[in-house]
């Protein structure tokens, strides 16, 4: 299965959850995001490591648009909605975004390494 499609896939279940279970997109979903980067991060193959630190902030906004409440209706009551979504929960994109960002970065110079010294 695909980077991205793993981060989609795994990112829409935590977020179905967390949304069932608590009535909304909170502590759970946060989690979720950050064991997910970090297991993309880890279990991608090597030629495919830039996708990983891409693939979870587009899974992410992706479950906000989906299944973040809406308070109000039409395009651009769904577009505030996502970026005040996006806003308040920062801290967790970045952090999963940054975690799976150094993952790759130290998978990336550990095997050019181990490739320089062949």
């Amino acid at each position: 299965m695909g980077t991205g499609v793993a981060a989609v896939a795994g990112t829409l279940l935590v977020a179905g959850v967390d949304r069932t279970l608590f009535g909304g997109l909170g502590v759970l979903f946060g989690l979720g995001y950050l064991v997910l980067c970090f297991q993309l991060a880890v279990r991608v193959r090597y030629p495919d490591l830039p996708a990983a630190p891409i693939a979870g902030p587009i899974a992410f906004a992706l479950a906000l648009a989906l299944l973040q409440p809406a308070t109000t209706s039409g395009l651009t009551g769904r577009v505030v909605s996502l970026a005040s979504g996006l806003a308040v929960r920062a801290g967790w994109l970045f952090a999963g975004t940054g975690l799976a960002a150094v993952i790759v970065a130290a998978r990336f110079v550990a095997q050019r390494r181990i490739r320089r010294t062949k």
